[in-house]
């Protein structure tokens, strides 16, 4: 069964953002001319080379950076009054090593103040959530590079946001791991019907999680094109191998490649190999 996001969530108008160097009085544009708006309860994926401003924009969404123009507004809000709607998964798990599993996912709760039986209370009901709960006294060290990732899910989670952003959360990972956990993320938030705007490099990823893909140009970044993902939920790995996805891997490609190649043609013009 599809999923039917509403109304817009997340609206960025005319964006743009600059790193500027202090040192040596130079800058660098990372997303100019940005435009893009995320549905309540939208799975949106953000798929793009390298350098494309993917993670930029996330962490401008998260007010971690401020553009230099235009705006991000979350229900209408401006991002900076909208913070706490916002849970963040970074790739590297960014888990308190002193702390157990069940106090890393309680860090949130405390943070906000929330008294301590609710907080284990909410902690536990996460844990059961990600299938962890038989680990809730195990360290990070202890556990596997997936179960780290998933300890950060559920601390996400147990924050209680609206969206959920997530930076390349499986990018570390090993194929087997990376696609047992995009099917849990997909049953948690088919669970729990949060907005979530998700960042990778892989184009199946994208497509199995995703409603929609907004494929990145290269930089200045901006959005090229909006993919819709028309497939039927909830999905399995059988998925993968339909003509229909196999349509839009191609589809995704195609876009993509025409940004690797415009940015092959400029190193070769200027001497620098592209990476």
């Amino acid at each position: 069964m599809s999923t039917a996001p509403g109304r817009e969530k997340i609206v960025a108008r005319d964006l743009s953002l600059v790193y500027s160097n202090a040192a040596t009085q130079a800058s660098h544009t990372v997303l100019e001319h940005f435009d893009l708006s995320v549905r309540e309860g939208e799975f949106l994926s953000l798929l793009g080379p390298s350098g494309c401003g993917k993670s930029t924009f996330l962490n401008a969404l998260a007010g971690l950076v401020a553009p230099a123009s235009g705006e991000i507004r979350v229900n209408g809000e401006a991002v900076s009054a909208a913070r706490r709607k916002l849970g963040f998964v970074f790739q590297g798990y960014a888990l308190f090593p002193w702390r157990t599993v069940r106090r890393n996912v309680e860090a949130g709760l405390e943070i906000r103040g929330v008294k301590r039986a609710q907080r284990r209370s909410e902690a536990e009901r996460f844990l059961r959530l990600v299938g962890l709960s038989d680990f809730a006294d195990h360290y990070p060290h202890q556990l596997s590079g997936g179960m780290r990732q998933r300890v950060a899910i559920a601390r996400a989670l147990a924050y209680g946001p609206e969206i959920l952003l997530m930076d390349e959360p499986f990018g570390a990972l090993d194929a087997q791991t990376r696609e047992s956990l995009q099917q849990e993320l997909l049953g948690i938030w088919e669970h729990s019907a949060k907005t979530v705007v998700f960042v990778t490099h892989s184009i199946d990823e994208a497509i199995f999680l995703s409603d929609r893909v907004a494929v990145l140009g290269r930089g200045p970044g901006r959005v090229k094109e909006i993919v819709t993902i028309d497939l039927p939920r909830p999905r399995d790995a059988a998925l993968r191998h339909s003509p229909e996805f196999v349509a839009l891997r191609q589809r995704a490609w195609e876009s993509l490649r025409t940004e690797l190649d415009t940015a092959r043609g400029r190193a070769a013009q200027t001497g620098v190999e592209h990476v």
